[in-house]
C-alpha cells in the first residue's frame, strides 16, 4: 500500500552537507519507492497541499498516511558496512585481547557453534532483529564457514525485509582444527550459496533485497591455492561484491607479509593490497575493513580499483588495532563507511560508530584546517558516513542512503521528544543521555514557542511555522543530539523499501511496556482539527484515505 508521511526530513547531500525540509510531504508508492518530495515553506500542510502531491504521482485508491510529530524527523536508514552476525553472542567479551589473540581465545570458539543449523537458526533470528531496531536498512553480514548455517542467516535476513549482503567466510588455514575448512570445498559452497541467495523471492520493484558476497576472511587465513580458485570465481562473476579484511592490525600485517613474500620482487615488496590484487580482490565493488596501516603504494592501488573502504572505530579502538585516519581517505577521494564490526566493536548501533569515529578524528587531528584529515569530522561528514557514504561503498548509492525521489524508501522515523511530560503516544522510552524537545519544552527552551520578543508563549501556542531558519536550525539540533545521544530507543520506526520492519514502536507504549503493534491505534482529534479541520485522522498512525 502506498504511503504519505507529514513531517520534518534530514537527508544527505554529500560529504559536507544535507538538507533539512522542516513541513514536508513525502509519497512512497506500493513498490516502495519515493514518487514525490513536497516541501512546503510559510504555512501548515493541509489538505490541498495533500491532494497536491496525490494529483502529482497519478495516486488513486487506498494509502496510508503516517504524521510525525514535535520531536520527531525523517533520516535516511543506516547503512553497516562490516558486521559480523555470528559474534553477537560475544559482545563484550574477550576485551583484553588483541586481534590475532582475540579470535583464538574467543571468536573462533563461537562461530564453530554455528555448525549446529539449529542453534544458527536461534541465534540468527535474535540478532538480524536487534540490528535492525538499531536502525541499520542495509547490513553487510559475515557469517561462518558454514554453508548450511549462513543459508539461514540470508534466509531470515529476506523474511525480515533488511537490505543486506551476507557471505560465507573462505578460511583454509591459520585457525583451529576444529574450525577450518576443505581447500577444495571452500569454493563449491560459497558457489552454491550465492546460488541460493539469487534465487530467492524479489521485491515489488523486481529487485532482490539480500545479495552474495564473496567473503576470504583475510589473507591470512586463506591459502595460495584456495585463493587461485577465488579468482577464477571473482574472474567469473564481475557483478558479485567482494568483502574481506586489510591492515587491520600491525601484527596481522606482518604475517600477511611472511606469508605471501614468496609474491615480492626485488624491487617491489609485496604489501596487503598488493596480494588482494594479485588475486583480482580489489575492484570497484570490493568492501575493505579497517585500513589502518595502509601504505601510500597501497592507497593509491585503492583509489585506482575504486574500492570502499568500511570505516571501524569501534573495534579498531576496542582491540587496540590503531586509529584509521578516516578524514585522509575521504581527502584523498575513497569511498568511505561506517562499520560496528561486532564483536570486535561492543555494539550493533551505526550511531556508536559515529562517535568513535568523531573521537578517531580528534585523536589524529593536528593544526592542519585545510583539509579532513587532521581535523575533526563535522555534522554533515559523519551524518554521511552513516548513510549515502555506506551506500557508495555498497554500490547502492541509486537506491539507498538518502531520501531522494526515485530512491527506495529505506528511511527511520527518529524520536527525540525523550520527556517525562505525559505526551501523545507512541513515545519511545526514556533515554537518558538525549536531552530531547520535551526537555526543552519543559524549561521553556523551545524556540518553537517564542515570540518576538523572546518571551515564551503560553499554553499550547503554535509554532509560526514561516519562520523557516528557526525550523532548519531546530532539526539541525535534534539532528546533533540524535548522533551524539540517540540509541536504539529513539528510533521509532524503521523501513526498508516502503515496509515497516522495526523500531520501538510495537516493542513499547507509552509507559515502556512491552505491546503488540496492532494495538497502537489511537486518534487526536486536536491534531486532525488542526490539520485537516473536520476530517479525522490518526494521529502518528495509520489512515486509509479513499481517493475518488
Amino acid at each position: 500500500m502506498a504511503l504519505l508521511i507529514i513531517g520534518s526530513l534530514v537527508s544527505p547531500v554529500d560529504n559536507r552537507s544535507y538538507k533539512t525540509l522542516p513541513n514536508a510531504l513525502i509519497y512512497v508508492g506500493d513498490d516502495g519507492l519515493i514518487k514525490a518530495i513536497n516541501h512546503i515553506v510559510g504555512v501548515p500542510i493541509t489538505t490541498i497541499h495533500i491532494e497536491a502531491i496525490l494529483g502529482e504521482v497519478g495516486h488513486c485508491g487506498e494509502f496510508e498516511i503516517l504524521h510525525l510529530a514535535r520531536g520527531e524527523f525523517l533520516i535516511p536508514g543506516f547503512i553497516d558496512t562490516h558486521t559480523h552476525a555470528p559474534q553477537f553472542p560475544n559482545v563484550g567479551a574477550g576485551q583484553q585481547y588483541e586481534l590475532l589473540k582475540w579470535l583464538e581465545n574467543v571468536t573462533f570458539p563461537m562461530e564453530a557453534k554455528f555448525k549446529n543449523v539449529d542453534f544458527a537458526r536461534k541465534a540468527y533470528t535474535k540478532i538480524v532483529k536487534r540490528i535492525i531496531d538499531a536502525g541499520t536498512t542495509t547490513c553487510c553480514y559475515y557469517g561462518t564457514l558454514h554453508l548450511e548455517a549462513t543459508k539461514e542467516l540470508a534466509r531470515i535476513v529476506h523474511e525480515y525485509g533488511q537490505r543486506a549482503f551476507i557471505g560465507k567466510c573462505n578460511m583454509d588455514r591459520e585457525s583451529p582444527s576444529y574450525y577450518v575448512e576443505r581447500t577444495d570445498e571452500s569454493v563449491p559452497h560459497t558457489e552454491e550459496l550465492i546460488k541460493y541467495i539469487r534465487l530467492l523471492t524479489p521485491s515489488k520493484d523486481g529487485s532482490l533485497y539480500v545479495y552474495p558476497v564473496l567473503t576470504p576472511r583475510f589473507a591470512i587465513a586463506t591459502t595460495d591455492e584456495l585463493l587461485k580458485r577465488i579468482r577464477v570465481l571473482v574472474d567469473s562473476d564481475p557483478l558479485l561484491t567482494i568483502q574481506t579484511h586489510i591492515s587491520e592490525n600491525p601484527s596481522e600485517v606482518r604475517r600477511t607479509k611472511e606469508l605471501f613474500k614468496h609474491l615480492s620482487k626485488p624491487e617491489k615488496p609485496i604489501t596487503y593490497a598488493g596480494v588482494y590484487d594479485h588475486y583480482h580482490l580489489l575492484r570497484n565493488n570490493t568492501i575493505l575493513a579497517h585500513a589502518v596501516y595502509l601504505e601510500e603504494e597501497e592507497w593509491k592501488l585503492v583509489k585506482e580499483k575504486n574500492c570502499g573502504i568500511s570505516h571501524c572505530p569501534t573495534s579498531n579502538f576496542n582491540l587496540t588495532s590503531g586509529v584509521a585516519k578516516v578524514g585522509d581517505m575521504l581527502d584523498r577521494g575513497v569511498k568511505v563507511g561506517l562499520g560496528t564490526d561486532v564483536s570486535g566493536g561492543f555494539s550493533p548501533s551505526i550511531l556508536t560508530a559515529v562517535r568513535h569515529a568523531s573521537i578517531a578524528a580528534k585523536v589524529v587531528a593536528i593544526a592542519d584546517l585545510n583539509s579532513f584529515a587532521y581535523r575533526p569530522l563535522t555534522v554533515a561528514t559523519l551524518f554521511w558516513l552513516a548513510t549515502l557514504g555506506g551506500a557508495q561503498v555498497c554500490n547502492l548509492e541509486r537506491k539507498a542512503g538518502s531520501l531522494e525521489v526515485g530512491k527506495s524508501f529505506d528511511a527511520i522515523v527518529v524520536n527525540i521528544r525523550n520527556t517525562s511530560t505525559p505526551s501523545p503516544p507512541p513515545v519511545s522510552p526514556h533515554n537518558l543521555n538525549l536531552w530531547g524537545v520535551g526537555d526543552d519544552e519543559d524549561l521553556g527552551l523551545d524556540i518553537r514557542r517564542r515570540k518576538d520578543n523572546n518571551s515564551i508563549a503560553d499554553g499550547d501556542a503554535e509554532v509560526d511555522i514561516a519562520d523557516e531558519n528557526q525550523l532548519k536550525e531546530e532539526l539541525d539540533a535534534m539532528l546533533e543530539r540524535l548522533l551524539f545521544c540517540g540509541d536504539d530507543r529513539n528510533l521509532r520506526r524503521v523501513y526498508v523499501q516502503g515496509r515497516w520492519i522495526g523500531g520501538t514502536e510495537g516493542r513499547y507504549d507509552s509507559t515502556g511496556v512491552n505491546v503488540n503493534a496492532t494495538s497502537l491505534w489511537r486518534s487526536n482529534e486536536a491534531m486532525s482539527r488542526r490539520l485537516f479541520g473536520s476530517l479525522h485522522v490518526i494521529h502518528v498512525m495509520y489512515i486509509r484515505w479513499i481517493v475518488a
